[in-house]
C-alpha cells in the first residue's frame, strides 16, 4: 500500500512538471486577423465637430497607374468620412454629373419646382492632397520608379519612388491648403509596411467591407493597396492632430474679397459721406475692405494704402 501510494504521489509529481513544462514553451497566440482590423481602422481619428469642407484633389503625376490602383482620392475620401473631420465635397465625377443637371436647368429643360440653380454650390474651406515621398534614390530597381519608369517617363523614379514593391512599404503625404488665400496649412508623411498588414488565406487587413462602393477594392484587394491605405491612415491620423491650426469659420476669418468701383468714387475720411474726401477713386480700381462698416459706408484700402471709407452702392465684388 504505502509502495503504491508513493508510486502514485511520484507520477503526480512528474505529470505536474510536464504540465508545468509544457505550459511555458507554448508561445503567446500572435493577434489575430479580426483583432488587427478592428485596431487599425479604430486607429482613424474622430472629430466630435466638423472644421468645415474639404475637397480631396489627386496628385498630376498619377503614380497609381503603374501599380494597377485608382486614385488615392477614394481612399481619403473613406478615411475623412470615418473620422467625421470635414463635409466632404465633390469635386470628381459626381460633380460633373451634377453639372449637367445644372447646364439643363439653365437651359429651361427641367421640370417646375426643381429648385436648381446658381448660388447653391457649397465652397471648399479646405483642399486635401494625398500624394507619396519623393525620394529618388533608386538605385536597387526595387520601387516603383525602377520598374515603371520606362512607362512614366524620366522622372518617375523620383516621383514614385516612395512605394517599394519588393519590401512593401509606402511613404505618403499628406497636405491641406486654405482655399481662400491658399497657405499650405500642414503637411504630414505617413509610413506603413507588411508587418502592418494581416494578409494571410483569410483575405487582407481591412477586409472586402472596407470602403464597399467607393471605388477603393483595388486596394483592398492587394497586399500593396493595403499598405498604402495603412499609411494614409498614419498620415491622416497627424495630421488631425494638426487641425487646431484650423479655423471653426474658415469663411468669416479670411480677408475680405476684393471690390472693384462701378464708377468714379470719394474716399471719405470717416463714414460720414460728408467727411473730408481723402481720394478721388477711379472707375474699376480694386479696392480691399478693412471689414468695417457703418450702415452703407465701408471701410477700404487702395492698393497703395490709402485708407478711407466709400459708399457700398458704388463697389461690387471683384470678379
Amino acid at each position: 500500500m504505502r509502495l503504491a501510494k508513493a508510486l502514485r504521489c511520484a507520477m503526480s509529481g512528474v505529470v505536474a512538471a510536464s504540465f508545468a513544462v509544457s505550459t511555458i514553451s507554448i508561445p503567446a497566440r500572435a493577434e489575430s486577423v479580426d483583432a488587427k482590423i478592428a485596431r487599425k481602422q479604430g486607429e482613424i481619428p474622430h472629430c466630435s465637430r466638423k472644421k468645415g469642407t474639404l475637397a480631396v484633389y489627386e496628385p498630376q503625376n498619377k503614380w497609381w497607374e503603374g501599380l494597377g490602383l485608382a486614385s488615392p482620392e477614394a481612399v481619403i475620401k473613406v478615411i475623412v468620412m470615418q473620422s467625421g473631420c470635414f463635409t466632404l465635397l465633390d469635386r470628381g465625377k459626381g460633380f460633373d454629373v451634377a453639372q449637367q443637371e445644372r447646364a439643363l436647368a439653365s437651359s429651361g429643360d427641367l421640370q417646375q419646382g426643381s429648385n436648381i440653380g446658381k448660388g447653391q454650390v457649397k465652397a471648399a474651406d479646405y483642399v486635401m492632397v494625398p500624394d507619396i515621398v519623393s525620394k529618388n534614390n533608386n538605385a536597387s530597381g526595387t520601387n516603383i520608379g525602377g520598374i515603371f519608369g520606362g512607362l512614366m517617363g524620366g522622372m518617375a523614379g523620383a516621383i514614385v519612388s516612395g512605394i517599394s514593391i519588393n519590401k512593401k512599404t509606402a511613404d505618403v503625404v499628406l497636405t491641406i491648403t486654405d482655399v481662400r488665400t491658399s497657405e499650405q496649412l500642414a503637411m504630414e508623411q505617413g509610413h506603413s509596411s507588411k508587418t502592418d498588414v494581416g494578409w494571410g488565406a483569410g483575405g487582407g487587413l481591412l477586409g472586402p467591407g472596407w470602403g464597399a462602393g467607393l471605388g477603393v477594392s483595388s486596394y483592398t484587394n492587394s497586399e500593396i493597396g493595403q499598405v498604402v491605405i495603412l499609411a494614409y491612415i498614419d498620415a491622416y491620423t497627424k495630421l488631425v492632430g494638426d487641425l487646431g491650426l484650423l479655423s471653426d469659420n474658415a469663411s468669416a476669418e479670411a480677408p475680405s474679397q476684393a471690390v472693384t468701383t462701378s464708377q468714379v468714387v470719394n474716399m471719405h475720411a470717416t463714414s460720414d459721406p460728408n467727411s473730408r474726401t481723402v481720394k478721388r477713386i477711379a472707375a474699376g480700381a480694386l479696392l480691399y475692405p478693412t471689414g468695417n462698416k457703418d450702415g452703407v459706408m465701408w471701410e477700404v484700402k487702395d492698393e497703395l494704402g490709402v485708407q478711407g471709407w466709400v459708399s457700398s452702392n458704388l463697389i461690387a465684388l471683384a470678379r
